[in-house]
């Protein structure tokens, strides 16, 4: 008996063993994961994606990963980035399931990235974690570059239907992709941290839904006005402010609801645009006295010959007086929809040339040039 229940124990031991060597998990508070974005940790039992292009990272070793994922609606889409191509795109479903992001990797090291792709109005979706398989290793997640970078905007800063080939303009299913925004283009281009608060139909002064950016701007979770961001956490050294374009439509649709709300039955004159976006860049500049704050606009027909928007920017930005606020604004792209990938491509040209120009970005620091 003494021989067998060794024999057995050994065997349990041995099983126990090959098990953990062919997986381990790694919980969503492990600090080795490498957050981007406004992320809500609900206590100690999951991470709550909420903003457009939110993403985890994870360096390991091991032939396969996958992640433990819940949506809220399940209308929700991410992109699996594996050693910085992409492997696949997820739709995580409202059941708490594992999704296999890649497998039948080469032996060596890893990189998995998941990278929300659409606007936060589809709801939320929780992270409980990544699952390393086959001689799994976790390692530590990369060095920072010291560069960070953020932007406000609408649904260009979204990319909303940036991936609809059809021309129909259409959000629905995978046709939204955040990673290949101007925004996104412009932080891979110089290796930046990136956080990205923007919302679909948003505005300065009115919006297409309840919220101006000057209201969602300092929340953490997008839908309750309670849940405060602490910007204290993420000090950008580049802030890029994109909006006005839904107002140039609303301002001309005094029926609209929202129209209503904000203005009552008369559309105010030109100086209160002007005020109403002072006031939002001044708060940005109080969130972040250090930061060089590019005021754009962009590309859509807010910024086609004879539009008065980006003199309203102007003014409000001479107003100011203050030498780290710029203005730049985007190629108007002459069609009927939102801007394409190469819309966006050529967005993210112009905005790059633009920092090259007039900002000197190091790994340490970040200052206009004089």
């Amino acid at each position: 008996m003494t021989y067998k229940f060794y024999f057995l124990l050994f065997l349990s031991l041995m099983f126990i063993s090959c098990f953990e060597d062919k997986q381990i998990f790694v919980n969503f508070s492990n600090p080795e994961l490498d957050y981007t974005g406004r992320v809500h940790f609900l206590d100690n039992e999951v991470a709550e994606i909420f903003w457009t292009g939110t993403s985890i990272k994870m360096n390991f070793e091991g032939e396969g990963v996958s992640a433990v994922l819940k949506d809220e609606t399940g209308n929700n889409y991410f992109n699996v980035i594996v050693n910085n191509n992409l492997e696949k795109i997820i739709k995580p479903d409202t059941l708490k399931k594992t999704y296999t992001l890649a497998s039948n990797l080469p032996k060596g090291k890893h990189r998995v990235e998941l990278f929300k792709r659409n606007d936060w109005n589809r709801g939320k979706t929780q992270f409980f974690g990544f699952n390393i398989n086959n001689r799994p290793k976790l390692l530590p997640k990369s060095k920072s570059t010291n560069k960070k970078i953020e932007f406000y905007g609408d649904s260009m800063t979204v990319g909303y239907a940036n991936e609809d080939s059809s021309g129909a303009d259409s959000p629905l299913g995978m046709n939204t992709n955040n990673y290949l925004s101007y925004a996104a283009l412009v932080a891979r281009h110089y290796n930046a941290d990136y956080q990205c608060i923007c919302k679909s139909g948003t505005g300065i002064a009115v919006s297409w839904h309840p919220f101006t950016m000057d209201e969602l701007h300092s929340r953490l979770l997008p839908t309750n006005a309670e849940s405060q961001w602490d910007f204290s956490r993420y000090q950008p050294d580049i802030v890029v402010i994109n909006l006005f374009q839904n107002d140039s439509w609303l301002i001309n649709l005094p029926e609209h609801k929202e129209f209503k709300k904000r203005f009552g039955s008369k559309t105010p004159p030109d100086e209160y645009f002007v005020e109403m976006y002072e006031t939002f860049v001044s708060k940005i500049r109080n969130h972040y006295p250090e930061a060089t704050i590019i005021c754009t606009l962009g590309s859509m027909d807010a910024v086609k010959n004879g539009s008065k928007w980006k003199g309203f920017i102007d003014l409000a930005v001479r107003n100011m007086g203050d030498k780290k606020i710029l203005t730049h604004y985007l190629p108007y792209n002459n069609s009927k929809g939102h801007p394409s990938i190469s819309h966006h491509q050529q967005m993210s040209e112009s905005l790059i040339k633009f920092i090259d120009q007039h900002i000197k970005w190091s790994d340490n620091y970040i200052n206009n040039k004089n």
